[in-house]
């Protein structure tokens, strides 16, 4: 689990960049994040790196979004 709550943009997305660096194919990782723009970011970096959004759910304010890689992102 990756926990940018309380972070604005761009470091949800650089926490989840940075957690999936080195990771196999078809890892999922949960981030948490409270920035609205997250959900908006994450599956533009997914779509970069070739890996997917499974779920984004919100409450409380808080976005819970889990994606699965699609490989080792280089960079």
């Amino acid at each position: 689990m990756i926990d940018a709550r309380g972070h604005l943009c761009p470091v949800p997305s650089l926490r989840l960049r940075r957690a999936m660096e080195g990771q196999a194919a078809g890892v999922r990782l949960t981030l948490l994040a409270t920035d609205p723009m997250a959900r908006i970011d994450v599956p533009y970096l997914m779509a970069d790196l070739g890996g997917s959004v499974c779920q984004i759910e919100e409450q409380d304010g808080v976005l819970r979004i889990t994606v699965e890689t699609g490989g080792a992102p280089t960079g």
